[in-house]
């Protein structure tokens, strides 16, 4: 079981991901914009963070470049999920320190593969 803050702005699919996850018997806290997210994340320290490009306040992006700022959360494994589809998205999220790029709509078999893997290697694992 591992922890895991989501930070979705889209509710229907904050419970999807919430559902596809706990089904493998993670606890998964759903955050709806990025300053939610970046304070959840320093507070609760997860196994996993997962973040959508285009929220609220701060964007994944900006989120993500945050947390590899910060000494506490930079080894901290994190997953985008989210709908932006082109290269020159997947390469900023890799710039930024992501460790996996999955874009919606996802099959939930494959996220929970991703999410596993990154839980089992930590950030050392990560290859966008």
């Amino acid at each position: 079981m591992a922890r895991i803050i989501y930070a979705e702005d889209d509710e229907l699919m904050g419970e999807i991901v919430r559902s596809t996850l706990a089904k493998d018997g993670h606890v998964v806290g759903v955050v709806g914009d990025g300053t939610s997210a970046l304070r959840a994340i320093a507070l609760k320290l997860p196994d996993l963070v997962i973040l959508d490009c285009s929220m609220p306040e701060l964007s994944g992006i900006q989120v993500l470049e945050r947390m590899r700022l910060n000494q506490a959360l930079y080894d901290m494994p994190v997953l985008m999920l989210t709908g932006r589809q082109s290269d020159k998205d997947v390469s900023l999220a890799a710039y930024a320190g992501a460790d996996a790029y999955v874009k919606k709509p996802f099959d939930p078999e494959y996220l929970l593969f991703v999410a596993s893997s990154l839980l089992e290697e930590g950030r050392a694992g990560g290859n966008i």
